[in-house]
């Protein structure tokens, strides 16, 4: 489904494709990076990567309308990249376009490529009406009818899955775009079994002393996510765990910040930043922080499913009848991980939460995240350089381990400031 928003004119200016003879290297590729919010932008990046050091191959990037863009001319910016502005993207012929998300893929002049951007496909989209008319029916977001195809043709030339049993639930969605699907894996995922080694150095980023057990409150954007069901959880956690034994941080969807703003989110958050909550900021690397978790108080969020890999116990706030997929894994985790009551003191539920951790649904959930653990990096350079028509480098793929997490500061200039 497309969606017009004013392209921001002033920031992608017009560039000309066509001056290869003052390029200072000729290029054999074309691809084009397609971000429509933070979050596809940040998920495409673990694919884009891996073109680094090819000298073959020219990478520009453009922001496609999206009702979330808030935040993504800032993103592109911080990248460094040659930006073209949206009405210049779908008039120029690309050799692979790369995209997270779904709208106006259509318009484009290349064989589109599209990632998910979270852990699997979870999310119902809701019906689309047209006055008193339907015009396109719920469905599993990604794995849909309604965001595959167009005019009757799939609109992906591939479709990039991270487990095989994904296959099944898009053959049921849209049959028709099973041709186009490919399993490649999860680079989140891979990227978390990495990084585990290294849990001590990011607790110590956050500022978690040795003996103190860090709670990683994850919320997700909109009405039902855990903050859209309003501040009680994270104020409970801050004011009735011990500050000597439990250290609170809290981790929000990009979404979150772009809607409202950073200023308008630290200041909403400053009175329990003085108490002690540690606010993870959006432009670091958000993974690091749920390595470092002991325990972590989620929705139906994608960061509460990769939670269920690290070891640490979750518990279940936001709605509990948040619009999942029922087959999904994010329904299975849900279903049997345990919900912080609201009207029970909380030190021991977290208590009893670690006990409750012992259980095998655990790893059983977290396996179906991806059925190719490991192997993103390898398999998805495979798949980019097949479409590029390229022989890829004799170079072995490695996944990085994630960045230390940045913690929001409070006494920068210009920042709401705990008195």
């Amino acid at each position: 489904m497309s969606v017009t928003v004013p392209e921001p004119h002033w920031r992608h200016v017009p560039v000309r494709l066509d001056v290869e003879r003052w390029a200072t290297r000729r290029t054999r590729r074309r691809v084009l990076v397609v971000v429509h919010t933070v979050i596809s932008g940040q998920r495409i990046l673990d694919a884009i990567r891996l073109l680094e050091g090819d000298i073959r191959v020219q990478t520009f990037f453009t922001q496609a309308p999206d009702v979330f863009s808030n935040g993504v001319s800032e993103f592109l910016d911080r990248l460094g990249g040659l930006v073209l502005p949206w009405s210049q993207a779908v008039q120029t012929n690309f050799d692979l376009a790369l995209a997270a998300s779904h709208g106006s893929l259509h318009d484009l002049q290349a064989p589109v490529v599209v990632l998910p951007h979270g852990a699997g496909h979870n999310k119902f989209t809701p019906v689309v009406h047209r006055g008193r008319r339907v015009v396109a029916q719920r469905g599993v977001y990604g794995l849909s009818r309604q965001g595959l195809v167009r005019d009757g043709a799939v609109v992906p030339e591939v479709i990039v899955l991270a487990h095989h049993e994904e296959l099944a639930r898009l053959g049921r969605e849209c049959p028709e775009a099973l041709p186009a699907a490919e399993v490649v894996g999860d680079p989140c995922f891979d990227r978390l079994a990495v990084s585990l080694p290294s849990r001590a150095l990011y607790r110590e980023a956050l500022g978690v002393r040795a003996r103190q057990k860090l709670v990683l409150v994850c919320s997700t954007w909109g009405p039902d996510s855990l903050l859209g069901q309003g501040w009680g959880t994270l104020e409970r956690l801050v004011t009735e765990l011990p500050g000597d034994e439990y250290r609170i941080a809290a981790l929000l969807h990009p979404h979150v910040w772009n809607a409202h703003g950073d200023w308008q989110v630290r200041s909403w958050l400053a009175e329990l930043a003085r108490s002690g909550l540690i606010l993870v900021s959006p432009h670091g690397d958000w993974a690091g922080a749920v390595v470092a978790a002991d325990h972590i108080v989620g929705d139906h969020g994608s960061v509460s499913l990769y939670g269920a890999m690290t070891g640490a116990p979750v518990l279940m706030a936001g709605r509990l009848d948040a619009d999942v997929d029922p087959g999904s894994p994010m329904a299975e985790l849900m279903s049997f991980a345990p919900r912080l009551h609201g009207d029970r003191p909380v030190y021991p539920q977290l208590k009893r939460s670690s006990v409750l951790r012992r259980s095998h649904q655990y790893e059983r959930v977290a396996a179906r995240i991806t059925s190719e653990p490991g192997r993103f990096a390898r398999r998805m350079r495979a798949l980019l350089y097949r479409k590029l028509r390229l022989r890829a480098p004799a170079t072995r793929t490695i996944t990085e381990p994630a960045w230390l997490p940045l913690a929001v500061r409070y006494d920068e200039p210009g920042s709401v400031i705990p008195r």
